[in-house]
């Protein structure tokens, strides 16, 4: 195997990939919940029966698992957003798995605070 293919492989294994990772796949997770953002918000314009309509539908126990995984890709995709300004903006000499491993940490904090209070 070729050290290119080598080191490649390896890249993969790092925790700064899996975290790129995490911030990618959170992104677009987001950027597809948008449009059912905008479908609620529209509802609104259609009156207060239907918003209400909506709101009961809302109340059912798989849509608040999938409200606590947004939650969760907000969550994931703040703190890896963070931490690449961090990267980016202040002098780190750390390692910078540690900056990794506090947003993993913060990003399931937050999710498992909002978990609390909605399930």
């Amino acid at each position: 195997m070729s050290p290119i293919v080598s080191h490649g492989y390896r890249a993969r294994h790092h925790p700064a990939y899996w975290a790129f990772l995490v911030h990618r796949i959170s992104g677009l997770a987001l950027t597809l919940f948008l449009p059912l953002h905008f479908l609620v918000l529209g509802q609104a314009l259609r009156g207060e029966a239907a918003l209400d309509g909506l709101l009961r539908w809302s109340q059912n126990p798989l849509l608040k698992v999938a409200e606590t995984l947004l939650v969760t890709a907000a969550a994931a995709h703040l703190a890896g957003g963070l931490r690449l300004l961090v990267l980016e903006g202040a002098s780190w000499r750390g390692p910078r798995k540690d900056l990794a491993a506090l947003a993993a940490g913060v990003s399931l904090a937050l999710a498992l605070l909002f978990a609390l209070a909605v399930l």
